[in-house]
């Protein structure tokens, strides 16, 4: 059945799913995988800060996994790399309280925390924190239609939406 018989739901989703499939194989492995982050700040799942964040990580966390040496948050380059990131995170109102939370901790004996792995323990709290806190306030959405891999099907006796 090609897409242009298809019903109109059914036919705009076989042209979407064509467009991102496309788009995925030009990229190939990794570049499929930033395919995916964009696709989820262009449905509007995230914004465009904590895809910057996001994009930062994942750089951040091929550099470490890649290292024949011991790499560090210190490091000029993967600092520059999270300083935009940290800035904007810092306006988060969470911020301050945490911060003021790591720096009363004891020194451990690993010695004083330092204030590259301070801040990217801050970012990466609070992405958590409201990634738990946007899932704690959905209601799962109870369409009149699902989509199957066979395609739509009806809800309830509904009748899809065109």
């Amino acid at each position: 059945m090609s897409p242009s018989s298809l019903p109109p739901p059914e036919a705009a989703a076989a042209q979407a799913a064509r467009t991102i499939a496309l788009q995925m194989l030009e990229e190939r492995g990794r570049g499929a995988v930033l395919v995916g982050v964009a696709l989820a700040r262009r449905l509007g799942l995230i914004d465009e800060p904590v895809e910057r964040a996001i994009s930062a990580l994942r750089k951040l966390r091929n550099a470490f996994a890649h290292s024949a040496e011991s790499a560090s948050l210190a490091d000029p380059v993967h600092r520059s790399r999270l300083d935009a990131v940290y800035t904007e995170a810092r306006a988060n109102p969470l911020w301050a309280p945490l911060e003021t939370a790591l720096d009363a901790q004891p020194v451990s004996t690993h010695g004083p925390l330092e204030p590259a792995l301070r801040d990217y323990v801050l970012l990466i709290t609070i992405l958590v924190a409201f990634l738990e806190a946007a899932a704690q306030q959905l209601t799962p959405i109870q369409p009149p239609v699902v989509m199957g891999i066979t395609g739509f099907s009806r809800v309830n006796g509904s009748t899809p939406a065109c």
